[in-house]
């Protein structure tokens, strides 16, 4: 592994890419192709997105329901990637936990929606200000063709902001 700082461990995470290209790349993401995952809509603000999941043979379990590790992962990385695009660069955010709640079983097209507010960043910026970590939830359903929440996911998030690394004055 190269010692090289541009090319350490989440090297793509400062790129800040358009929405549509960003969303161009999450649907060419080899998992997701291969679960069916599709996102149909990233709001060019990064403040919403909207993603669904066609049922094939490659999702389905012996039951004939979504294969709910598939579930799972239409659910991934949405709430980071939008809360990360609004605060900045000067935050770490990542995915700590999550829970699933299997509700019904999923059949067919399913989707999730995902959105964050002015709210939300606020009480980011506020709980993070002196440098604290913080560990928000946050809920999205997926939802079946009729509207019926076929399973619920908690997201825990981990944000905090970056220290500040003062230049060092150079001596004389």
């Amino acid at each position: 592994m190269s010692n090289n700082p541009k090319f350490r461990q989440g090297f793509l995470r400062n790129a800040t890419p358009p929405a549509w290209a960003t969303r161009l790349f999450i649907n060419l993401w080899p998992p997701f192709i291969g679960a069916g995952i599709h996102v149909e809509h990233l709001g060019t603000d990064f403040r919403e997105a909207r993603v669904r999941m066609h049922q094939r043979l490659v999702n389905t379990n012996i039951f004939g329901t979504h294969f709910g590790g598939s579930l799972f992962a239409m659910t991934d990385p949405f709430f980071a990637l939008l809360i990360l695009r609004n605060i900045g660069k000067d935050y770490v955010v990542w995915d700590s936990a999550s829970h699933i709640d299997f509700k019904l079983p999923a059949r067919g097209t399913v989707r999730a929606q995902f959105r964050i507010d002015d709210a939300i960043l606020a009480d980011i910026h506020r709980q993070t200000a002196g440098g604290e970590k913080y560990e928000p939830q946050y809920t999205v359903d997926i939802t079946d063709k009729r509207g019926n929440v076929v399973a619920s996911v908690v997201k825990t998030l981990y944000i905090r902001r970056k220290p500040v690394i003062e230049e060092r004055a150079q001596l004389p």
